[in-house]
């Protein structure tokens, strides 16, 4: 049986120590599951900002790739014009009151000859919209230092193709189809972001390339596009000239500023005013010509067409797709594409080309990309927009513009936080598994224990029936053998046959006595025994039992001695309290039996709510750790096969079981100046 319990023991401990290796690393993965989920918000979070940044930019460009050509202009004539009429009106362009529209920054039309025209130049204003005409003048000499020059193929990788144009030299050179060079490499882009780790990931954002565009063919009648075209030219080229002086003017006084701050001879700074003043002139000379024209259109808003011009045919006008190109100066090195963008697009009106745009709004980009990412941003998230991946950024979103990449960085407001989660889950799990450990090993040690107890109870069983075999068939023999001789007459004596008898009936009595604590010990386990409670002199029963007792003490060579306090009556089972006494008493003669002293004392007394019944032997005593042992069912001390004592083992068992019934308890005490006393308490009952 034990080879088998170490087998299952062994079995439950090899499947609870996997269970927690299995568990320890459950958690493991669980942890690497957590960071991969937070990394798939992050990157989901990502996807959502990109998809929105992309719906933003597509709106963006479609309406400007959609923006009639003449949007472009100062004045232009409109398309639902009466055929008959020859004047044709003209109207203010939607453009010209604002510089910036949208993600639009001062769109402007290049025409062949290299001439910038605009929407909102105002040349007869420029005093009551000062800052307007600033910005303007700042806008056309940004154009023309830095965007120019890379048309014109001194510099950029946006190169020029005259591929499918038929125009003149000069329009070959300088305005033509746009081809984007794919080599990236050759792309100036300061601080350009690569990939360097797993936590970064690209999101193509294609709204601003040509190939997500589509080109338009537009047919327009002949006369409309012709005076369009007129219109521009005879406006621009006055507006042009007054820029001119009016650009001279604005340096001159830049000049002469910084000659006064600076602290220069009087001298030089009276020769720069007398250049100012005369430049002004020249220039308010200019004004009123270009202006004259302006105020014809914005009184009369009509133009007179030549009669040649009034046929009524349609002309076809091809826009094509807008395609950005990067340039430098005006501080290029902050910008996170690495230098200007400007949209582009050929415009090709029959054998005419120019070109129409304007400069990314890179302040309102990055605007929108913030606000997109504030909208979508999940509690715990926090991000950042810059150039370089972010040292301390959970997840790094690389925004591909096609030409040039901006990087978000999306971090964690509390790094912590997985591993917080994953400690807390820790600790619950070592405690869940410490406290199954536990309850497994105290299920191995109560299984061990109560296979032990069954193995010890299955002996003291076979001792119990190897005792009660004993113990019967002693008295049996006995009386076996007396009643033989008496039958046979072998015994002549009187007095013989009188001890013969009075040893039949003392064997009868032990018989009757073990039969009887059989019987009640199976009662008892059984829940069938009944005690009946009647009120009474607890001393008598007492006396009674020890006078019934006493010749069997006195044979085994011992005596009785009484010590019988004056109690007053109460109830109590008398059949108990006999097997009580006499069992107490046949204990004491049992292990008493080779001691010097061989008197058996029997007192009774009171303590507090208990009535007390004492037995005092002067034998070997009890050890201290078998006085609990000694009241259990079967228990007998020392080994069946060599125990010099007879009994059963339920003599004492019995006596606990009897004191229980009425409320009490038994214990063992030390006797002097050796031996044991067995105390039994009965709770008073009245």
């Amino acid at each position: 049986m034990y080879k088998r319990l170490i087998i299952v023991s062994v079995i439950i401990l090899t499947a609870l120590c996997g269970l927690g290796w299995l568990g320890y690393h459950s958690i493991q993965i669980w942890s690497t599951g957590m960071e991969g989920a937070r990394l798939g918000e992050f990157a989901e979070v990502a996807e959502q900002i990109r998809q929105d940044v992309k719906r933003k930019l597509d709106t963006f460009i479609q309406t400007e790739q959609q923006r009639p050509y003449t949007d472009y202009q100062y004045y232009y004539v409109p398309e639902n014009v009466v055929p008959a009429q020859q004047q044709m009106p003209l109207l203010r362009s939607p453009l010209g009151d604002r510089i910036e529209n949208d993600l639009a920054y001062g769109n402007f039309q290049i025409e062949p000859d290299g001439r910038i025209v605009t929407p909102y130049y105002k040349t007869d204003r420029m005093a009551e919209e000062t800052k307007l005409s600033h910005q303007a003048n700042i806008h056309l000499s940004n154009i023309r230092q830095n965007l120019l020059p890379v048309l014109n193929g001194s510099a950029g990788v946006f190169k020029l193709s005259s591929k499918d144009l038929a125009v003149t030299d000069r329009t070959k050179k300088s305005l033509a189809s746009l081809r984007y060079d794919t080599d990236k490499k050759e792309v100036a882009k300061k601080g350009s972001v690569k990939r360097k780790s797993t936590r970064a990931r690209e999101y193509r954002i294609q709204s601003l390339e040509k190939d997500s565009q589509q080109k338009q063919l537009l047919r327009q009648k002949r006369r409309v596009a012709t005076s369009n075209v007129a219109q521009t030219a005879k406006i621009d080229s006055l507006a042009q000239k007054a820029e001119k002086e009016l650009s001279e003017v604005s340096q001159l006084e830049v000049t002469q500023e910084a000659l006064s701050e600076r602290g220069q001879s009087q001298f030089a700074g009276q020769r720069e005013s007398t250049q100012l003043q005369s430049k002004q002139t020249q220039a308010v000379a200019v004004m009123p010509q270009a202006a004259q024209i302006e105020n014809q259109a914005d009184q009369l808003q009509v133009v007179n067409i030549d009669k040649s011009a009034e046929q009524e045919d349609t002309v076809q006008i091809r826009i094509e797709p807008f395609v950005p190109v990067i340039v430098g100066g005006q501080n290029s090195e902050q910008s996170i594409f690495g230098g200007q963008v400007f949209m582009l697009r050929h415009v090709q009106i029959e054998n005419r080309h120019f070109l129409q745009g304007f400069q990314l709004n890179e302040q309102k980009v990055l605007k929108e990309v913030k606000d997109s990412a504030q909208r979508f941003m999940r509690e715990g998230m926090s991000f950042e927009l810059s150039q370089t991946e972010g040292p301390d950024a959970a997840f790094v979103a690389i925004l591909d513009f096609g030409f040039g990449d901006l990087v978000l960085n999306l971090m964690e407001i509390d790094p912590a936080w997985i591993g917080r989660q994953i400690d807390k889950l820790r600790n619950w799990y070592f405690s869940m598994i410490g406290i199954v450990f536990l309850a497994v090993v105290l299920g191995l040690a109560s299984l061990w224990r109560n296979a032990r107890a069954q193995l010890k109870l299955a002996e003291k069983k076979d001792d119990f029936i190897s005792a009660v075999s004993h113990e019967f068939r002693t008295p049996l023999t006995s009386i076996r053998m007396y009643s033989e001789m008496l039958e046979k007459n072998w015994v002549k004596s009187e007095d013989k046959i009188a001890e013969y008898y009075k040893n039949m009936r003392q064997e009868s009595e032990r018989l009757s006595r073990l039969i009887e604590n059989v019987l009640d010990f199976s009662r008892i386990q059984k829940g069938r025994k009944k005690y009946t409670f009647n009120l009474g002199d607890i001393n008598k029963c007492i006396a009674n039992v020890v006078e019934m007792m006493r010749p069997y003490a006195t044979q085994n060579g011992f005596s009785i001695e009484t010590d019988f306090q004056p109690l007053n009556q109460t109830a109590f089972d008398n059949d108990a309290i006999t097997q009580i006494v006499v069992n107490l008493l046949d204990n004491a003669v049992k292990y008493a039996r080779n001691a010097e002293d061989k008197t058996i004392t029997i007192r009774t007394g009171k303590r507090e709510q208990f009535i007390l019944i004492e037995v005092e032997d002067h034998g070997p005593g009890v050890p201290h750790r078998q006085r609990k042992k000694v009241f259990e069912q079967f228990y007998r001390t020392g080994s069946e096969t060599t125990r010099e004592t007879n009994g059963t083992g339920l003599g004492l068992a019995l006596v606990k079981k009897f004191a229980e019934a009425h409320n009490g308890f038994v214990e063992i005490l030390n006797a002097k100046p050796m031996g044991a006393v067995f105390r039994v308490g009965l709770a008073v009952q009245s």
